[in-house]
């Protein structure tokens, strides 16, 4: 099976420059491209961004640039339509994957042996639609949280007539929350498939294989660049 992994970042942040701000020394979205890049099941790597310092960084760690357009860079607009024109230029490149490793640009907090492993869970069952990262996380689970009403109050986002749920959170089924750093798509079982997946993220399909994790967050404010900073530092990530 044929392996390329697309890293994505737009230009547009409410945090300037964000993707490529310095994070010990490097930009940001050097460290999930260089993950890949650790990773040996990978052929080929490219980066999709509307932004042009984006695209030159991301070359510099051995990434293709395929421009965006700038329609796809807005606010408004939704990564699965990101990733099907860069799967669209990859066609005319003549690379056609059968497994894609989508790495978002706006985190550090990736492990070349994760991407890995969900590369592989994927070419030991050939149904799966997709391998991602994911946290458990109990303290804000579902069952627990609330929607606002149109009078102001309070609600369940559930219907919980007849059923007694639980104040507490160890009796609660297992909630795990996706993470944003890479999702590794088996493409004829989640995009290219007639079938309409989860919700969001209908483009991975309905077969997700978990790969669990301690700790995952992209960045938003400079706060997060420290916290990456800190991270990387703990477990001794280094590329060079």
């Amino acid at each position: 099976m044929k392996v390329v992994a697309l890293l994505t970042g737009r230009g547009n942040n409410t945090l300037k420059n964000k993707n490529i701000l310095p994070v010990l020394g490097k930009p940001l979205l050097y460290y999930p491209a260089m993950a890949a890049r650790a990773c040996s099941l990978i052929s080929d790597f490219y980066v999709s961004s509307d932004d042009p310092k984006i695209l030159d960084a991301a070359s510099v760690c051995g990434y293709k640039k395929i421009k965006r357009p700038d329609e796809l860079a807005l606010p408004s607009a939704q990564h699965v339509d990101a990733i099907k024109h860069a799967l669209t230029m990859m066609e005319k490149d003549g690379v056609i994957p059968d497994i894609l490793v989508v790495l978002l640009a706006n985190s550090g907090i990736v492990k070349s042996e994760w991407i890995k492993d969900s590369i592989q869970n994927i070419i030991d069952n050939p149904n799966l639609s997709a391998s991602v990262p994911v946290k458990l996380e109990m303290d804000n689970h579902p069952y627990r949280s609330k929607r606002l009403r149109e009078d102001g109050c309070l609600d369940t986002w559930f219907d919980f007539k007849g059923k007694n749920i639980s104040t507490n959170r160890q009796d609660l089924p297992l909630n795990y929350v996706l993470c944003h750093n890479f999702w590794t798509l088996n493409l004829k079982q989640s995009l290219y498939s007639r079938e309409e997946g989860q919700q969001p993220w209908t483009f991975m399909g309905n077969n997700i294989k978990p790969i669990v994790v301690k700790e995952s967050f992209d960045v938003h404010d400079e706060d997060d660049i420290k916290r990456t900073e800190k991270w990387l530092e703990e477990q001794g990530i280094c590329y060079e």
